[in-house]
């Protein structure tokens, strides 16, 4: 299957996401108290592995921040992402995002119609981002990301 994008800018992005150690940088930055610097924009996620229970981390970007209490992101790699099947197994888990650190959350899945809202919010805050996020995206999902039935999956963490 031929990716629905092909550009260099996107090859180097799609490259950049699958760099183990490029994408757990900054879980360091979080675990050193100084996550404040990405600020609401990204969260660390500390789940449980479904299968060992062993503490797992994960930096995601925040798509949407509907109330104080409430974040959303999306699983850019799809269903088969880690974390996105681990917080599906275990909801429970720890946010830690701005100045909050490790707070007890839960995790739910949105409903297909809740994550057309979603995105289409975030890619109406941030056309540019979306622009060159968007393309990479698709890439790693293998197929087109629609603003209607969207197929990019979708999680809410509530603080509590």
């Amino acid at each position: 299957m031929t990716p629905p994008h092909s550009t260099g800018r996107v090859k180097l992005a799609e490259r950049a996401l699958k760099s183990r150690a490029l994408m757990r940088a900054p879980i360091w930055v979080y675990r050193a108290g100084l996550g404040f610097v990405f600020g609401h924009r990204m969260l660390l996620l500390e789940h449980k592995g479904r299968r060992t229970g062993a503490a797992r981390f994960a930096v995601l970007e925040v798509l949407g921040h509907p109330a104080p209490d409430r974040y959303l992101v999306a699983s850019g790699f799809g269903e088969r992402a880690q974390w996105f099947q681990n917080v599906l197994a275990e909801p429970n888990v720890r946010i830690s995002t701005g100045f909050r650190r490790a707070v007890p959350a839960e995790a739910r899945r949105l409903t297909t119609s809740e994550a057309d809202a979603a995105l289409k919010a975030y890619v109406t805050r941030h056309p540019r981002a979306w622009a060159k996020l968007g393309p990479t995206l698709e890439n790693t999902l293998g197929r087109p990301i629609e603003l209607h039935d969207t197929a990019l999956p979708m999680v809410e963490f509530h603080l509590g």
